[in-house]
């Protein structure tokens, strides 16, 4: 999966990016037929102190991408909310997927059924 990071306000630093390579590895684990990543850091100053840093992540993946975001007051809290709401997103499309998946399948059943009877 091609990662991009992109940072305003914010100095660069490898501990921030291991931190969001280790939290997307995560979510490349959940949907292997993820193309990429695209992160967004920013830091406001003239916001709330509690709502200083926001995070904000597009996923692309077949079909509409998944996007979240996320302001919080440390910036890593903001990294692990951000992933955990993706996470959600890709649970709830594949869950969404098997369901139409049985549902199909179910009703295809039935009416071999009701042709046999």
């Amino acid at each position: 999966m091609k990662f991009i990071l992109s940072t305003h306000n914010i100095t660069y630093t490898q501990a921030i990016e291991e931190h969001i390579l280790s939290r997307i590895d995560k979510l490349e684990h959940l949907d292997r037929f993820a193309i990429n990543c695209r992160v967004t850091l920013d830091h406001d100053s003239t916001k709330a102190p509690e709502r200083q840093f926001v995070c904000s992540m597009r996923l692309a993946v077949p079909g509409p991408d998944l996007f979240a975001e996320d302001c919080e007051a440390d910036l890593y809290a903001a990294i692990d909310v951000v992933t955990k709401k993706i996470e959600q997103q890709i649970r709830k499309r594949h869950s969404k997927t098997k369901a139409k998946t049985h549902t199909d399948a179910a009703r295809k059943k039935r009416s071999r059924q009701d042709a046999a009877a």
